[in-house]
This record gives structure tokens, C-alpha cells and sequence, in this order.
């Protein structure tokens, strides 16, 4: 299938403008996600059409603890990344291409009977990153909200505002990962840079779509008292009501030369988080903590309990805070 936002150039190349990278490609030749590829003079995507993974999740697992907690989310993903994260938790999906990637084909229409099957409230498009199979993921997203399905991003962030800005309209809710806190670090360890990702928040907040952003804490890496601050100032920039999910990391991929993150590491975020102005931070990867639970930024009344992916509501009503009317942001 032909791709979308692609120029010709001289010389028979053609120029990928999805994602900031900007891929100047010849004939046969793969951008940097490994799966838009040049065939015929023209830029075309090989993974229209074809999952290769498939699952019904809790929202939480996204995760997403503000937007229609308690639901059940059917996960979609192709194979294939536009960024070379070394500590890639999913890397047997996102950094190979469609040469050793399978894919169940599936057809849009045949995505949305499924979620309506098994009683999802919302597709999300997760796993790998969704800027690459752009074309499935907006075709898929166009039904969905048709058929009065949620459509929810999980997302690297590393794309163009003009895709972007055409998907706005059947998008509802997003998880964007803000990885580091600087640029230098952002093209080490990802090949990517932060200001896009900042950009592509931003660009859904101000649009009224729910975000919530996760910051996966490596050790050595970004756990640092600074980094944090740093990354928290710049969500609370966008909007002190934008939950942060600061993630316990696992040695997996090329970096396996340090430990898991200890809890007492995201404990110390999430003070951070709240010292900057953010009103939600939640630790991930790990279960069993009060900081799992949605407590009101006013009064401290518990009122989401969250036991892994168990989710109760307590003290909400509707969504503000039954102990003191605080509005809860979030969509409930």
C-alpha cells in the first residue's frame, strides 16, 4: 500500500515525512522503522493489513489510571520502530522488520468486530510504535470511532505534526513516553531527540485529548534527582493534571549491564513528581504500593484503589472527588 506524507526528490529518491527523521530513501531501500520501504519510485508500508500481536489488556496495562479505569482495551501492534532504544522492553516486536515479522491479516473492519466481541471500550495502538503502521492504525482508528469505540496511542512520540494533527480527529487518549530529559541522551540511547515528543504531547493536551506520559527510570541512565525534576518540569509545563508513570526497568536487549530499578528509586520519583507540581505520578512495574492508588490532589481521600489491575472506585463521584469536590481529572 502506498504511504502516506512521502516527496520526491532527484535522483529516483524519495523523502519519508512521518516522523522527524526524515528518511531520504532509494529504490528498495527501508527507513530507519524498517518497514515504510521505496518500491516503484514510490514509498510504500509492508505492514498494512497484518498484526502481529493481538491482545485484550486493562487499560491499566497501557497504562492509562484516568481514562475509563476499570475497562478492557484490545492491543494491536505491527512489527517494526522508528527509534533504536538499547533498553527496549519489547524489542522481539519493534526492531525487527517485516522480513522475520508474520502478521495475522486483518482487515479494519475485522479489528473493530473483535474488540465489540470481546467487550473492549477502546483499541490501542501499543507494543511497537504506532507512528510506523500509521496507515493500518488510522484506517482501524476510523472505524472504531465509528462504531463508538475509543481509540488510545501508545507511543514513542517521534512524529510529524501534520500526521499527527489528521489522526487528532479519531484519537481520544494517548500514553507518550518522555524517556530522558535532554537531547544528548535522547540520540545515545534512542537515536531520537526530545523536542518532537514534547511537541506530540503538547499537540494532544492542547487538543483536548487525555495523555498521560511514562518515563521508564534506568539506573545510571536518568534516575538521577536532576533528570527527574528535570522531566517532571516539563510535564508540569504542559499540565500540572497530566498523570506521570515512572517505570521500574528491567535488564533486557543491549542493556543488561545494570540492575532492575530498585522501588525505593520510584518512590523517590514519585516525591519529585509531586515536589515539581505534577498531581498524579504513579510508580510502574511494580504492584502492591499506595502509589498505585488515585488519591485527590486536595484532601488525600483515596479515591481510585488500584491492587495490580484490580481497579476500585472509592471516593469518586462521577469525576470529582466525593470527600470534597475536587475535580479529578481524567475521563471516568
Amino acid at each position: 500500500m502506498r504511504a502516506s506524507f512521502q516527496q520526491s526528490q532527484p535522483d529516483g529518491l524519495v523523502r519519508c515525512l512521518l516522523c522527524p527523521h526524515h528518511c531520504t530513501l532509494s529504490e528498495g531501500h527501508a527507513g530507519l522503522c524498517r518497514v515504510r520501504v521505496v518500491r516503484g519510485g514510490e514509498l510504500v508500508t509492508t505492514v498494512y493489513g497484518r498484526a502481529d500481536a493481538l491482545h485484550l489488556d486493562p487499560i491499566e496495562k497501557k497504562p492509562l489510571f484516568h481514562f475509563l479505569p476499570g475497562s478492557s482495551i484490545l492491543s494491536l501492534a505491527t512489527v517494526g520502530c522508528n527509534l533504536r532504544c538499547s533498553f527496549c522492553q519489547n524489542y522481539t516486536l519493534s526492531q525487527v522488520g517485516t522480513a522475520l515479522g508474520g502478521g495475522e491479516p486483518l482487515t479494519p473492519a475485522q479489528v473493530v468486530r473483535l474488540a465489540e466481541a470481546q467487550g473492549a471500550r477502546s483499541i490501542a495502538y501499543t507494543y511497537s510504535e504506532p507512528t510506523i503502521f500509521y496507515e493500518y492504525a488510522r484506517a482501524i482508528s476510523d472505524e472504531a470511532a465509528a462504531a463508538g469505540l475509543r481509540n488510545v496511542i501508545v507511543s514513542n512520540g517521534y512524529i510529524e505534526q501534520r500526521p499527527l494533527a489528521e489522526w487528532m480527529p479519531a484519537l481520544h487518549a494517548a500514553n507518550i513516553d518522555v524517556k530522558f530529559p535532554d537531547d544528548a541522551r535522547y540520540r545515545r540511547h534512542t537515536g531520537g531527540t526530545l523536542g518532537p515528543v514534547l511537541a506530540t504531547l503538547s499537540a494532544l493536551w492542547e487538543a483536548g485529548r487525555w495523555a498521560e506520559a511514562t518515563t521508564l527510570v534506568i539506573p545510571g541512565l536518568n534516575d538521577s534527582d536532576a533528570d527527574l525534576a528535570t522531566i517532571a518540569r516539563r510535564l508540569v509545563a504542559i499540565s500540572p493534571d497530566l498523570p506521570w508513570h515512572v517505570s521500574r526497568f528491567h535488564p533486557t536487549f543491549k542493556l543488561t549491564d545494570r540492575p532492575a530499578t530498585d522501588p525505593a528509586t520510584l518512590a523517590r520519583a514519585l516525591e519529585i513528581g509531586h515536589a515539581e507540581g505534577l498531581r498524579y505520578v504513579y510508580p510502574g512495574n511494580v504492584f502492591g504500593t499506595d502509589g498505585e492508588n488515585t488519591r485527590c490532589p486536595t484532601c488525600d481521600a483515596l479515591v481510585i484503589e488500584r491492587s495490580g489491575y484490580v481497579v476500585t472506585p472509592r471516593a469518586l463521584d462521577g469525576n470529582r472527588c466525593a470527600a470534597c469536590g475536587t475535580v479529578i481529572a481524567g475521563v471516568f
